[in-house]
């Protein structure tokens, strides 16, 4: 009863029952698997929201490898979810995390199996997929295991590779006859591949000499429309570039390079390979990560001035060398790069040398830096200089990270 003794009526519905579909809709969009087939049993509206194609766009399917009653039915969730709303998915990611042994090896290869099938029946939108670091090269894949699911993968991508925009398979670990198979799965019947964004970095395993193989160019040659393309530095020669130049110049705006230590880097190429895909690809910038290979004569038979470097990463980890110095690179190699050079990132340990002076000389050259990252022994003043430098205008860096 209120002040005027007259009864109160209860609402005949709560404010929930006409929440904008707009607004529940985000509400569903922040809740996990179980949480939405939970909220999907509260009433109708609830349910036919479960199945709002915004939903389930965008997907990220976690699969642990070890084993643990915890996550015991991802595989067989992951697969049902897959087939109830598989039809609205554009971009689906899927990660595989260290596999423990071969039983949960074979496991996620069957899953994948049915996974892939399912979404190649169902599904005509999806644009984007990544599977990441398989590492199909450890012991715990045997090999029929392995060959499935890379047949699994080559069928899908044969039926569905028309419609990929985008595709990374980094740390697949593979050999280059199969990872060749895969990649020539997008452009069965069409030859030639629509794939706009490539990341193959890690794809074949350590040690190969990809770059001296023509099944891998002959496969490169089938991409016409590649717009980024991230690969390791075992993978390029003068005819991978003249493919490029030759069938991506007008789409090719970003590569992504990785130069590994195990990886062989020691392959000759031709300035005028990289300068003719500069000149044909005009807005082409080049993104270079090398880790653990630090001293200056292989850096500059890899950092050739005919390249439009936009990026340099050196890490040196565990790389350990006492003649090793850092003085050269800082010095004579980079400064050949200051018209381009946008992001500097370094780690290495100068713990017998003081680099301050040509570090600071450096990002004073390179007008264009605006990022710049190291781990490093430094002096204080180091820091000071640049800031100083920073604040007169006399370099262009924005984000300054020690």
């Amino acid at each position: 009863m209120d002040e005027g003794s007259e009864l109160i009526q209860p609402q005949d519905q709560s404010f929930w029952a006409t929440l904008p579909d707009v607004c529940l809709r985000r509400i569903f969009w922040w809740l996990g698997d179980r949480d939405r087939s939970r909220a999907a049993l509260v009433c109708r509206k609830w349910n036919q929201m479960m199945y709002s194609a915004d939903l389930w766009r965008y997907r990220t399917i976690t699969f642990s490898g070890r084993p643990s009653r915890v996550h015991a039915s991802e595989f067989q969730s992951a697969l049902w979810y897959v087939k109830k709303f598989g039809h609205y998915l554009e971009c689906l990611e899927i990660k595989f995390l260290n596999p423990y042994n071969a039983v949960l090896t074979k496991k996620f290869q069957i899953t994948m199996r049915g996974l892939l099938s399912c979404l190649g029946r169902s599904n005509n939108r999806l644009k984007s997929l990544s599977i990441q670091d398989l590492e199909l090269d450890r012991l715990v894949w045997r090999n029929s295991i392995k060959n499935s699911l890379i047949k699994s993968l080559s069928f899908f991508l044969k039926k569905m590779g028309k419609y990929l925009d985008s595709l990374s398979l980094k740390g697949a670990r593979l050999t280059v006859e199969q990872g060749c198979q895969i990649l020539n799965s997008l452009s069965y019947l069409q030859n030639e591949s629509a794939t706009s964004d490539l990341n193959i970095e890690d794809y074949f395993s350590h040690r190969l000499t990809v770059y001296s193989s023509p099944q891998f160019n002959k496969t490169m040659a089938t991409f016409h429309n590649l717009a980024t393309l991230t690969l390791n530095y075992n993978c390029i020669s003068d005819e991978l570039l003249e493919n490029l130049a030759a069938n991506n110049a007008s789409t090719l705006r970003t590569m992504y390079i990785k130069c590994h230590i195990y990886d062989p880097h020691g392959q000759v190429i031709w300035g005028m390979s990289w300068a003719k895909l500069a000149r044909q690809a005009s807005n082409l910038k080049v993104n270079f990560f090398f880790e653990r290979v630090m001293k200056y004569e292989r850096l500059v038979r890899i950092l050739l001035q005919e390249i439009p470097i936009r990026s340099i990463s050196l890490r040196s980890c565990y790389f350990s060398d006492p003649d090793w110095s850092m003085r050269p690179t800082l010095t004579d190699l980079l400064p050949t790069f200051r018209h381009t050079l946008q992001k500097l990132t370094f780690e290495f340990n100068n713990n017998h040398e003081s680099l301050d002076e040509e570090l600071h000389l450096l990002i004073l050259s390179c007008r264009k830096l605006f990022y710049f990252k190291i781990w490093a022994f430094l002096d204080v003043k180091f820091v000071e200089r640049i800031l100083k430098s920073q604040e007169e205008g006399q370099c262009a860096l924005r984000t300054l990270k020690i």
